[in-house]
């Protein structure tokens, strides 16, 4: 059975988050081979759902906000915050906060990927919450 994960790529930047195992989550992430994050976070299936519903509630939304943020948990665990920024009123740039550590404010890695359109997000984060609740 395929792992429930989710990957964010535009150019030579992109994010990974991966189930591997029970309360286990890989997060990885490269830009453009200069920088890299590989790492284990504790998160549950219901926080990842949870956050993959509420990525899509804002992707839906008919009235499109220029921008977003959320994050993975609201726990002190936070592993991931993803921050939009709509562009051309067809895609969204990202800017991923990676804290390893938890919120760590010493201990992060920014990650900004090129716009992604709506409809392949949308796609994206359908098939991680259907991975999750199937």
């Amino acid at each position: 059975m395929e792992r429930p994960s989710m990957r964010l790529a535009q150019g030579s930047s992109w994010l990974e988050l991966t189930r591997v195992g029970e309360g286990s989550w890989r997060v990885t992430a490269d830009w453009a081979s200069a920088l890299t994050a590989d790492f284990t976070a504790r998160l549950t299936d219901d926080e990842v759902t949870a956050f993959a519903r509420r990525m899509l509630a804002w992707l839906r939304d008919p009235d499109l906000e220029p921008r977003f943020t959320e994050r993975v948990t609201s726990g002190r665990t936070n592993p991931l915050t993803l921050r939009t920024t709509l562009v051309d009123g067809a895609g969204y740039a990202l800017f991923a906060y990676l804290t390893p550590n938890g919120d760590d404010t010493a201990c992060h890695l920014q990650l900004e990927i090129n716009p992604i359109s709506i409809a392949e997000l949308g796609d994206t984060f359908e098939e991680l919450r259907s991975a999750l609740t199937s």
